[in-house]
């Protein structure tokens, strides 16, 4: 069986931050966001989390020369269509999961069996994988406070070191989206191989969070990948995709992002906590912006 750990919730919540610092232990691959591999890394042709494009990339090209002939674009395209939340859970069979399936078959190949930590976060697509055979899935979900979330998604980030920006949502749209894709994972995963993580709780002791979720995907390691000073050691990884801070490397300050509590407007706060409420209070978030 190919363990996949899937991280699962809504974007700007975390997710680049725990898979980066999973792909620093033996025994765990950080794939990142698997389900852009064939429009963003093969047709946009961005770097993998290396720094080298995927057919330059050691790992990327082995493992894209086991899969069978395909057309990246349309598969990229049969995935965009498949996956709106608009059909929720309901992600039915398609003949391009034969290529999908053998992705997954090689990446486990050519990194010895490794976990594949897949940051995709898409619920749609933690539902593909799960239809997939062969795959053991565990489902992480990455959770952070809807306006901290949302603030972050107004936020303007290069992507990849270029001139391009990283996609930019109004907070109303960031709060459905927050909402939509959480509440879809606690319908259809918040039991059985299921753990969450609140962004809060993880930057507070990063060091327990790691080590927990690690324990979770099925890999024990006495070795973390911290410094004495408490520092995150980061070696460079081969992650698909996702907020460009992958590409960050040696020893980098893990603290917590509340920018969102002194610059939100109160107006925007308002919106987010409206649209977002039904899941704050069974998520630990306060309405109020007070920590807890």
């Amino acid at each position: 069986m190919i363990r996949v750990l899937y991280l699962a919730g809504s974007g700007r919540s975390g997710s680049t931050l725990v898979t980066t610092a999973l792909g620093q232990i033996d025994g765990l691959f950080a794939a990142g966001e698997l389900r852009y591999l064939w429009q963003r890394g093969l047709v946009d042709e961005r770097p993998c989390g290396c720094g080298l494009s995927l057919p330059e990339c050691p790992v990327w090209s082995a493992v894209l020369a086991d899969l069978p002939a395909h057309e990246p674009a349309s598969i990229a395209a049969g995935l965009r269509e498949r996956l709106r939340m608009r059909n929720r859970l309901n992600v039915p069979p398609h003949p391009d999961d034969a290529t999908i399936t053998a992705l997954y078959q090689a990446i486990h190949a050519h990194t010895g069996g490794a976990v594949i930590v897949d940051s995709s976060k898409l619920p749609p697509y933690g539902v593909l994988l799960a239809g997939l055979p062969g795959i053991d899935l565990r489902v992480l979900h990455v959770v952070r406070d809807p306006r901290a979330a949302a603030f972050s998604w107004r936020r303007r980030r290069s992507l990849d070191g270029d001139e391009r920006l990283m996609t930019r949502h109004p907070v109303w749209k960031a709060a459905l989206l927050w909402t939509v894709w959480n509440g879809a994972v606690l319908r259809r995963w918040s039991r059985g191989a299921y753990l969450r993580v609140r962004y809060e709780d993880l930057v507070q002791d990063p060091q327990t969070w790691v080590r927990r979720i690690a324990a979770f995907a099925g890999v024990s390691s006495a070795s973390l990948p911290f410094t004495e000073d408490g520092l995150l050691a980061l070696a460079p990884t081969h992650s698909v995709a996702g907020n460009p801070v992958r590409h960050r490397t040696g020893g980098v300050e893990i603290r917590a992002d509340d920018e969102w509590r002194t610059a939100m407007t109160g107006r925007d706060n308002a919106v987010v906590t409206a649209l977002a409420a039904p899941l704050m209070a069974r998520l630990g978030y306060p309405f109020g912006k007070g920590r807890k």
